[in-house]
């Protein structure tokens, strides 16, 4: 099996958003994909790819000179320095499946974890039952790590577990020998495939950068402490969210692959990538955890261009679990990326925390706004909005075109607003009054949980639209409006109720509407965690980010603490156990509702089967389990060729030549994205709880949709583990409708195993087919 194009147009995150973007590159450097190892020695594949190359370019010192990496663990293949005649004749050698261009891509805590019920002061969870992933190791693909950090001590740790093949590699400010430990057993770094394209040395761009490991901007190190740090008491980030820093599974280990370089923002080639995954999977990891995304629109799953799904299908094919993140384009429908079935996609969502900043007008009203303010209380000062004299009346109260025009600010609090979601607006517009000596910036906005201090503890406080036009409403009554500003406190618990956060992407998915994105939702707002001292918005070693890229490790985690209680459970299995488990409530029993232009109560194209319940995942019941004979059932659904359905798995595969159903593939959800009249899908579910038992399902049906099941009582015991049902589906309305959502739960009194159910019926097109 082999994860191939594996990382072909991998997109790592790191703006602290997980959005990502693909920079073409014109390249000289090409992967040869050679498809399944000929040979188990490692030389022998090597020497393969040396003779092959000195073949085409004409000596054995020339093949020495252009080879860039040769990949031999977990199939065959290798990159270097070609013209494109060159490449073409590879490309017409025997053996040689695929030869892909070389691209370069840009780069994208203190209460999650008590929020998602594993305190690591209750003995009652999977946090100790697991002996907090002691054991597990978890892959990072990332900018690296910062070695000094204290999430990274290896206090209490035993020795590295013997089953780890990886190695640990010395750099620039980097030694392998003291950096390293018994909770960073694996480090490496690479570069070749970038530099190639690059054309220039490490550090001309202005961004300082290590030929190491060592991570110079800090995304890699957040993550990685995210998903597996160390305990660290006392953190707070400027004077908030105090509390005990760490991973989900503070005792795994920790395998750190740097593939991307802080350069223009972050840059990344696919053949160090990919080389980084050949090593990855020699090495030995129990999860996978990548912050990543594309580009809609999306390619197909058997698209070498995708490279996620060709090479998570393969590390998933060998027991390893991928967790990926949905992205961050929401709130827009159809823009969940990484959706093929056998990837574990995370979506955001806050948590039960909040930093409310008081706003005390002149006519004693107190308003809240959200901000990371820790300086000095603004004591009543005057408090501005610019009017405009132009056509549109409030065209100079943009926070992103806030123009001052000689209008003097000095010792002011300004009031913008902005329909831009991402930061870049209250920047802009704080940058602008801090420099005319303001002393403050309120920006309205649409409601998103995520925010940003501004340098220096310069005030910027974020408000809704409706707040920041009662604040506006205020100005324009009185001729001299006041404004105090309060620094910041730290709320949890309580009335605080966790939504999906604006930014992230939601489903249906774009690429095959019948399966379910994204799977789950874990607190990625506001993340506390560890990060580079070099890192654009570090304090004291910590950075509070918000984005899937947050999200994703904290799935990363809980996977490994799963992993340590139960080794033999597939990735399929495990996707099962975090889907049918988790929370659709937060912790007041309040439904959990999603952010967006106005906040809705959230549905499974929001959270997938809802917030995390990693205690629950432990002992889930029953569990939908998947293997690639099914993953390949999803493929021919979708109408892939077989030869292209044969690349991607490795081996021959011929399609049944009659259509088979992706309703059927067995999923813990159904989702059906156009229902005429009726239609009957199988499900099979495996106990991997008490051997005898006895389930009966429970149905919530979607508004006007009938849903019955057959059987609907499953019997359990010795002999019986594994059981199949149909759920058939049908409905009363007469017209196009969107889709409405409910679910089927299995329960035996102890467990309740919930099948998200999403329906939409679609007459128009029966309608077309008829005529």
């Amino acid at each position: 099996m082999s994860p191939l194009f594996v990382l072909v147009y991998l997109f790592l995150v790191l703006n602290g958003e997980g959005i990502i973007t693909n920079v073409e590159a014109k390249s000289n450097v090409h992967i040869i994909y050679l498809g399944e190892r000929q040979y188990n020695e490692p030389k022998l594949i090597t020497d393969l790819h040396h003779d092959m190359l000195a073949k085409v370019v004409g000596s054995n010192e020339m093949a020495s000179d252009l080879m860039v990496y040769s990949y031999k663990h977990g199939f065959s293949g290798f990159a270097a320095k070609l013209t494109k005649s060159q490449a073409q004749k590879l490309a017409e050698l025997p053996g040689v499946v695929r030869v892909i261009p070389n691209r370069l891509h840009k780069l994208q805590t203190t209460r999650s974890w008590d929020f998602l019920g594993l305190s690591s002061h209750s003995p009652n969870n999977i946090l100790h039952s697991s002996n907090m992933g002691d054991g597990a190791i978890i892959g990072v693909f990332d900018t690296g790590l910062w070695p000094e950090s204290r999430v990274f001590r290896d206090e209490g740790l035993g020795p590295v577990p013997p089953r780890w093949r990886g190695v640990c590699k010395s750099g620039e400010k980097f030694n392998a020998s003291t950096h390293c430990n018994r909770k960073i057993i694996g480090a490496r770094w690479y570069i070749n495939g970038f530099l190639a394209e690059y054309g220039k040395p490490l550090n001309t761009s202005g961004d300082q950068e290590f030929l190491s490991p060592r991570d110079a901007n800090g995304h890699g190190t957040h993550t990685a402490s995210t998903a597996g740090g160390s305990f660290v008491g006392n953190v707070n980030y400027k004077g908030l969210g105090s509390g005990t820093v760490r991973g989900g599974a503070p005792r795994a280990r920790l395998a750190i692959y740097k593939v991307c370089w802080d350069i223009l923002g972050g840059q990344c080639s696919s053949a160090d990538i990919l080389k980084a995954f050949d090593d990855a999977i020699h090495d030995g990891v129990d999860v996978l955890s990548l912050s990543i995304g594309s580009s809609i629109p999306l390619f197909s799953d058997v698209d070498e261009r995708d490279g996620i799904a060709t090479g998570s299908f393969h590390a998933v094919a060998r027991g390893i679990t991928v967790v990926c993140g949905a992205a961050n384009e929401g709130p827009s429908a159809y823009t969940v990326h990484n959706t093929a079935p056998w990837i574990l996609t995370v979506a955001a969502s806050t948590m039960d925390r909040a930093f409310p900043t008081s706003i005390t007008l002149g006519n004693n009203k107190t308003l809240l706004g959200q901000a990371i303010f820790t300086g000095k209380e603004i004591g009543f000062t005057d408090l501005v909005y610019l009017e405009s004299t132009e056509f549109d009346p409030n065209a100079a109260g943009m926070c992103e075109d806030l123009s001052l025009n000689n209008i003097s600010v000095s010792g002011k609090v300004v009031l913008c607003f902005t329909s831009i979601a991402r930061r870049i607006a209250l920047v802009q517009a704080s940058a602008v009054v801090k420099e005319a000596g303001g002393v403050g910036v309120i920006v309205a906005k649409k409601p998103n949980d995520a925010f940003s201090s501004c340098d220096a503890d310069f005030p910027c406080i974020e408000v809704d639209y409706e707040i920041g036009t009662r604040i506006l409403f205020y100005i324009r009554s009185t001729r001299s409006p006041l404004v105090k500003l309060s620094p910041s406190k730290t709320i949890v618990g309580k009335p605080v109720s966790p939504k999906v956060a604006y930014f992230s992407s939601r489903g249906p998915n774009s690429i095959a509407p019948a399966i379910l994105k994204p799977d789950i939702t874990a607190p990625g707002v506001n993340i506390l965690a560890a990060t580079s001292p070099l890192g654009q918005f570090m304090d004291g070693g910590y950075a509070m980010l918000s984005g899937t890229s947050m999200s994703t490790p904290h799935i990363s985690g809980i996977v490994a603490l799963l992993k340590v209680l139960h080794p033999h459970w597939s990735p399929a299995a495990i996707k099962s156990a975090l889907i049918t488990t988790a929370w659709q409530t937060g912790p007041s029993g309040l439904p959990i509702f999603a952010e967006g232009s106005s906040q809705n109560l959230a549905n499974p194209f929001d959270f997938g089967g809802g917030i995390v319940n990693a205690n629950g995942a432990a002992d889930p019941g029953l569990v939908y389990d998947v293997g690639t004979t099914d993953y390949i059932h999803y493929l021919c659904a979708m109408a892939y060729n077989n030869s292209a359905i044969s690349r991607l798995t490795g081996q021959s595969t011929v399609c049944p030549s009659t259509k088979v159903s992706i309703l059927d593939v067995n999923l813990p959800s159904i989702t059906i994205p156009s229902l005429r009249n009726s239609s009957t899908i199988t499900r099979t579910v495996t106990n991997v709880g008490a051997l005898k038992t006895i389930y009966r399902a429970v149905i919530e049906p979607p508004i006007g949709i009938m849903v019955s099941v057959k059987p609907d009582v499953l019997v359990f015991n010795s002999t019986v583990k594994k059981i199949s049902f149909k759920v058939t589906i049908s409905t009363t309305h007469k017209v196009n409708t969107g889709y409405y959502f409910g679910s089927l739960t299995w329960t035996n009194g102890v467990h309740a195993v919930r099948s998200p159910l999403s329906v939409r019926t679609e007459l128009l097109q029966s309608y077309a087919d008829d005529n």
